[in-house]
C-alpha cells in the first residue's frame, strides 16, 4: 500500500467549518488524512481555490517471479505453454532409499562396487567376476520381486522416489498445460488438472500429486487433497464433458485430508458431489492407480469405466496399519492385515474391482520411470480405443454396471466351484470306538511289514497306510484320555474350564494370567492322577506307538521333500546346461580335447587345460548360485567329510549317554526325580526343591563322567583338528571356495576328471 501524507496547509471559508464525527470517521480510509470528503466537496464548489501538496511513499515489495522466461524456447517438449508449469526437473538427484526387504540385495551390490573399485585401483581384469556377480544380483532381484508379500507391495507403493503424476504426464504427452483453481477462491496443489495430447488426441488429465522431496511434500500436503482440490477436479470434469474430452485420472493418495478446516469446508460433500457427477459424465473415463489409493479420497476421482493398477500399487478402504490397530490393537500386525484386506493389484483383479495390471520394472516403478510411463501410455490407448467405440448410453451403462456388480450375490444360484474351495467344510461327527490292544498291535505290525516291503520295491511310496494309522491312533488316544478323565473324576472341572476359556476368547484375544494358572493347575492334577486310571497301561502303549509311527512319518515326508528337491535341482541344472552360451563353450572345449587325442586331463597342454578348468569353474559357480538361490548351503567336500565324522561321533556319544541312563543305578535316580517333580507340582516347598536339585546334580555328574572318557576326548580333539585343517584348505577368507591353480589341480586330481560335487550335469560334460 502506498502511504500518502499531507503537508500542513490552512483552510479558510467553507473549509473552516467544523467536521462532524461521522465525517472524520469516513475520512479515515481516504488518501488525505484528517480532511472529510464533504469538506473537500464543498471546497471545490467555493469561490476561492487553495493549493496544497500531497506526497506519497511507495513501499518496496519482492519482485514477482513470473515463470515465463525472458527468451522462451518455442520448440520445447510439451509446447510453449509448458513454460508456465512450476513443475521443473529437480536440481539434485533424489537420494536412493533402500526398503527393509531389499537389504540382502545391497550386499551383492556392495560386492560389485568393491570388485569394480579393486579393478580400477590394481588395473587387473575382473570382468568375469563382475559379470557373475551382476548375474547373481539380477537373479536375486527377480526372485525377490516375483514373490512379494502384500505389505512389501504397500512399502513399494509408498516409496519416496516413486514417479509422481506429473512425471508420468510429461513422459506420455506431447503437449500439456496445467489448469488451476476451483473458481471459488482456492487452488489445491495436492490435485493437479490440465489438458494434454497423446498421439494427437486431446485428453483431460487430473490426479493426486505428491512431492519428490520434503519441501515439495509439504507444499503438496503429501498428496492429501482438501475440498478445494476435489472441487477443482469437479470443475474440470464439467469442462471435459462440455467439450468432449476423454478423462484420464491418476490416483496416488493416502486419503483425503482430514483436518478440522477441511471438515468445516465440506470434505464429505465435495467427495460425494464428485462420485455422483462421475457416473453421469458422457465421456470415457480411465483411472490409473499408480501408488496407494486410500479410501474415499481415491474414489473421488476413481469412478471410471476402466480402473487399471500398476503392478505394485495398492487400493484400500483402510490402510493396513489402521486395520491392524482396529482389529489387533497394534499396528505391528499390519503385514497380517495387508494380506487379509486383499489390496494388491492381483487380488483386486480377481475380485473384478480392477480391470487390468500395468507391469513395472524389477525394483519398482522408480527403477525406470520412463519405461513405466510408456506402459501406462500403452494401457491408456488400448482402453480408450475400446471405450470410444461405445455411444453415450452404452458408456454410462458400462460405468454403472462395473460398480453395481461388485460384491454381488444372488440367492438360489449355485456357488462357483473355485469359491467352494475356500469355504469352511462341514464338520462331521466322529464316533469314538475303542479298538482292542491285540487288534491294534496286529495292525501296527502288519503296517511295519508293508512299509519294509514297499521300501524294497519302490522309493516313491514307502508309507502305505501310515497316515491313516497315525490318524486312527490319535482318535484312539483321544478316546482313552476321555475315559481317563471320567475315571479320575475331573470331567465336570474340565467342562467348566472349557466354558471359561471360550468366554474369555470371545471377549479378548489372549487368556488372562488367572485363567492360565487354572489350566496349569488342572493339568498338573490330571497328570498326577493319570497313573491311577484303569486304562493307563493301554493309553501309554498307544502313545508309544504313535510316537514311533509319527517319527517314521516325519522321516518319510522328509525323504519325499528331499526327492522333490532333487528333481527341482536337476531341472534347474539342466536349464543351465541347455543355455546356448554354455552349450557352445562345452562343445568347443570337447572338440579341442577330441582333436588333441588326449583322454586324461593331466596330459592336456597348458592352454587347453586352463580352458578346461576355467569352464569347470564357471559351471561350478552357476550351480552354486542355483543352490544358494534355493536356500541351500553349499559346502566343499572336505567340510562334508568332516561333518560326517562329526555326526558319527555325536551318535557314539548319544549311545554312551543312553547306556549310562539305562543302567540300573541311574535309572532309579531318574524315576525318583520324576516322582519328586510330579509330587512337588508348580509350587514346590524348600525340602522338595533341595531333593530335586540334589538328584539333578547326581544325574548330571554321572553323565559327565561317562562322556569324559580318554578315548572319546581323543576322538573329539582329532576331529576338531581335521575340521580346522579342512576349513583352512578349502574355504577362502570371504567364505567362498578357494580357486585352485593348474599345478595344484594336476597334483590333487592325479589325472582324474575334475568334478563339481553337486552336479550330475557337469560330471556328464567331463
Amino acid at each position: 500500500m502506498a502511504s500518502v501524507t499531507q503537508s500542513p496547509v490552512s483552510f479558510t471559508g467553507n473549509l473552516a467549518s467544523k467536521p462532524s464525527a461521522s465525517d472524520l470517521l469516513k475520512s479515515s480510509s481516504n488518501s488525505v488524512c484528517g480532511v472529510p470528503l464533504k469538506a473537500l466537496g464543498r471546497a471545490q464548489l467555493g469561490a476561492k481555490r487553495r493549493d496544497f501538496t500531497i506526497s506519497a511513499k511507495v513501499r518496496k515489495v519482492k519482485k514477482h517471479e513470473y515463470p515465463w522466461p525472458e527468451d522462451p524456447d518455442l520448440n520445447v517438449k510439451g509446447g510453449v505453454l509448458s513454460h508456465l508449469s512450476p513443475f521443473k526437473p529437480l536440481k539434485e538427484k533424489p537420494k536412493p532409499v533402500t526398503l527393509d526387504f531389499e537389504k540382502p540385495l545391497m550386499d551383492l551390490q556392495k560386492k560389485i562396487v568393491d570388485v569394480q573399485k579393486m579393478a580400477n585401483e590394481t588395473g587387473l581384469d575382473f570382468s568375469d567376476q563382475i559379470i557373475s556377480l551382476e548375474n547373481k544380483y539380477q537373479q536375486a532381484l527377480k526372485d525377490l520381486y516375483t514373490h512379494l508379500t502384500p505389505i512389501q507391495r504397500v512399502n513399494i507403493a509408498r516409496h519416496p522416489n516413486r514417479p509422481t503424476f506429473l512425471d508420468h504426464v510429461f513422459n506420455i504427452t506431447e503437449k500439456f498445460v496445467e489448469l488451476h483453481g476451483d473458481r471459488a477462491g482456492y487452488d489445491d496443489p495436492a490435485v493437479v488438472t490440465g489438458l494434454g495430447t497423446i498421439n494427437g488426441r486431446s485428453y483431460m488429465f487430473m490426479g493426486h500429486q505428491k512431492g519428490r522431496n520434503t519441501k515439495e511434500n509439504i507444499q503438496r500436503n503429501f498428496g492429501m487433497p482438501t475440498p478445494h482440490g476435489y472441487r477443482k477436479a469437479l470443475r474440470m470434469m464439467y469442462y471435459a464433458d462440455h467439450h468432449g474430452f476423454p478423462i484420464i485420472t491418476f490416483i496416488d493418495t493416502p486419503g483425503a485430508y482430514a483436518d478440522l478446516k477441511s471438515e468445516e469446508l465440506g470434505q464429505g460433500e465435495a467427495i460425494a458431489q464428485n462420485l455422483r457427477t462421475m457416473f453421469g459424465l458422457k465421456v470415457p473415463i480411465v483411472s490409473i492407480v499408480m501408488g496407494e489409493g486410500g479410501s474415499g479420497g481415491a474414489l473421488a476421482i476413481g469412478c471410471a469405466n476402466k480402473l487399471l493398477m500398476l503392478e505394485n500399487a495398492v487400493f484400500y478402504v483402510a490402510s493396513p496399519e489402521a486395520c491392524a490397530a482396529i482389529l489387533w490393537k497394534s499396528a505391528k500386525a499390519s503385514p497380517k492385515a495387508a494380506e487379509k484386506l486383499k489390496i494388491t493389484a492381483k487380488e483386486l483383479c480377481k475380485l473384478e474391482v480392477a480391470d487390468g495390471i500395468i507391469p513395472e520394472p524389477l525394483g519398482g516403478a522408480h527403477a525406470d520411470s520412463y519405461w513405466t510411463s510408456q506402459q501406462i501410455k500403452t494401457a491408456i490407448l488400448e482402453s480408450m480405443d475400446e471405450l470410444v467405440k461405445m455411444d453415450t448410453e452404452q458408456l454410462l451403462k458400462h460405468r454403472a454396471q462395473k460398480f453395481r456388480k461388485l460384491g454381488g450375490f444372488q440367492e438360489g444360484i449355485p456357488i462357483d466351484s473355485k469359491k467352494k474351495v475356500n469355504m469352511k467344510k462341514k464338520e462331521e461327527a466322529i464316533v469314538a470306538s475303542k479298538t482292542s490292544e491285540v487288534e491294534l498291535r496286529d495292525e501296527v505290525q502288519k503296517l511295519k511289514q508293508q512299509i519294509q516291503k514297499a521300501g524294497k520295491l519302490s522309493a516313491d511310496h514307502p508309507e502305505p497306510g501310515l497316515k491313516e494309522m497315525v490318524e486312527k491312533l490319535k482318535r484312539e488316544i483321544d478316546y482313552e484320555y476321555e475315559e481317563a478323565v471320567k475315571a479320575v473324576g475331573l470331567e465336570d472341572k474340565i467342562v467348566m474350564l472349557r466354558e471359561e476359556v471360550a468366554k474369555a476368547r470371545n471377549l479378548k484375544d489372549q487368556l488372562t494370567p488367572a485363567l492360565k494358572e487354572k489350566i496349569e493347575q488342572l493339568n498338573d492334577e490330571f497328570n498326577k492322577n493319570l497313573p491311577a486310571a484303569p486304562n493307563y497301561p493301554g493309553l501309554k502303549y498307544k502313545l508309544d506307538m504313535l510316537k514311533e509311527l509319527s517319527k517314521a512319518q516325519n522321516m518319510s515326508e522328509k525323504s519325499t521333500n528331499t526327492d522333490k528337491l532333487k528333481v527341482e535341482i536337476d531341472k534347474r541344472f539342466k536349464e543351465v546346461m541347455d543355455r546356448p552360451d554354455l552349450k557352445q563353450k562345452i562343445e568347443t572345449v570337447k572338440g579341442e580335447i577330441a582333436k588333441s587325442g588326449v583322454s586324461e586331463v593331466v596330459n592336456l597342454n597348458q592352454d587347453l587345460k586352463e580352458k578346461f578348468l576355467k569352464l569347470s569353474e564357471e559351471l561350478e559357480s552357476e550351480f552354486k548360485a542355483i543352490l544358494v538361490s534355493m536356500g541351500l548351503q553349499v559346502y566343499p567336500r572336505p567340510v562334508l567329510e568332516a561333518k560326517a565324522k562329526l555326526d558319527t561321533l555325536s551318535e557314539e556319544t548319544d549311545m554312551i549317554i543312553e547306556d549310562v541312563v539305562n543302567s540300573s543305578n541311574l535309572k532309579d535316580k531318574i524315576d525318583l526325580l520324576k516322582m519328586e517333580v510330579a509330587n512337588a507340582g508348580n509350587t514346590p516347598d524348600a525340602e522338595s526343591k533341595s531333593k530335586i536339585q540334589a538328584l539333578e546334580a547326581e544325574i548330571k555328574q554321572a553323565v559327565a563322567e561317562a562322556i569324559s572318557s580318554a578315548e572319546l576326548k581323543e576322538k573329539y580333539e582329532k576331529l576338531q583338528a581335521e575340521i580346522l585343517e579342512a576349513t583352512k584348505s578349502s574355504v577362502g577368507s570371504d567364505g567362498s571356495l578357494v580357486k585352485p591353480n593348474v599345478e595344484d589341480d594336476q597334483s590333487k586330481h592325479d589325472g582324474s576328471p575334475v568334478e563339481v560335487n553337486s552336479s550330475e550335469a557337469n560330471r556328464s560334460f567331463v
